[in-house]
């Protein structure tokens, strides 16, 4: 059985390099508090940047819970990962779909666009959780379009957040 990949696309106002650098970097400062999976209320989304890096959320006691990790880091065109959370919305280290976002110029800002697949692999409940991821994913870029959107014009800003 194979199912469709979810894709949604957003226009963001920041060139690509910008753009790849506030998806990655920035994750834990646009990324809903509301989506995540761990016991605890998330104090920050972390994306290490390098294929083979880590994708988690770390909570303010510490405690670290895995959402996968990355497989490929280009910037600025690409960046792939593997999820890694199973139909339960359990971390699974066995278990994998892919999340891919690519970033295309577009007039002066940039086209991102994501795709979710792999779906078949939740098995039974790959219908239901294609029909939430379709409407998670188009949500969760619009915040991160927003957050573009407000720290574009900041040429400071990626440079202050990577210490």
């Amino acid at each position: 059985m194979s199912i469709a990949p979810v894709r949604c696309s957003m226009s963001v106002k920041a060139p690509p390099a910008r753009a790849f650098e506030f998806f990655a970097r920035d994750i834990g400062r646009w990324w809903p508090k509301d989506k995540t999976i761990g016991a605890s209320p998330p104090e920050e989304i972390v994306m290490e940047p390098r294929a083979g890096g880590r994708w988690f959320e770390r909570a303010q006691d510490g405690t670290e819970t895995a959402w996968g990790k990355v497989l490929a880091w280009e910037p600025p065109a690409r960046l792939v990962l593997a999820w890694q959370i199973d139909a339960s919305w359990k971390p699974d280290p066995n278990f994998q779909t892919e999340v891919e976002v690519v970033f295309r110029p577009e007039g002066t800002g940039t086209l991102v666009t994501l795709e979710h697949r792999n779906l078949e692999r939740f098995g039974d409940s790959a219908e239901k959780i294609k029909t939430q991821i379709s409407g998670g994913w188009p949500a969760i870029l619009n915040r991160y379009s927003g957050f573009s959107a407000k720290h574009a014009s900041d040429p400071s800003h990626s440079e202050k957040e990577k210490v």
